[in-house]
């Protein structure tokens, strides 16, 4: 399935580009789960990102690959992708885009995810779809600014 959620704001896409770290990677967790982020290597191909979630009831890892990224005149984009990602995900690709247009910028979160099961992807779909659309609002506050 896929989430795709666009936020326009005010800065530069070079100073979102240089936003992009361990502590907006941080704000951007909603309260549950909780997150312990373990490794930060940043946004470019090749570096990692780990971190265990909490759920109360059990703990997960989660390791994210840097897979691509681009930078363009115009913006900056990366791929993360779970590897191996947190249950219930077979598949988590996550598209993070960063552009410039007619004077705007814009981020956006395009999200391809799969539990491998169809009905089990219906019921993580509004969960997910909140969560991203709980950055929203972090984005604007800290690139509004």
């Amino acid at each position: 399935m896929r989430i795709k959620i666009q936020t326009k704001v005010a800065a530069n896409w070079k100073t979102v580009k240089d936003g992009f770290n361990e502590t907006l990677f941080l704000k951007l967790n909603p309260p549950f789960p909780k997150v312990k982020l373990t490794r930060f290597d940043g946004s470019e191909k090749g570096d990692q990102v780990s971190m265990e979630l909490d759920f109360i009831l059990w703990k997960d890892k989660w390791t994210s690959d840097i897979s691509f990224s681009s930078e363009t005149d115009n913006g900056f984009d990366f791929i993360d992708e779970g590897n191996p990602a947190a249950f219930p995900f077979k598949k988590w690709k996550h598209h993070h885009i960063i552009y410039t247009e007619k004077g705007s910028t814009f981020i956006i979160d395009n999200i391809d995810f799969s539990s491998g099961n169809g009905f089990i992807d219906i019921i993580l779909f509004p969960i997910l779809y909140l969560q991203f659309l709980y950055r929203k609002p972090i984005y604007k506050r800290l690139f509004n600014r």
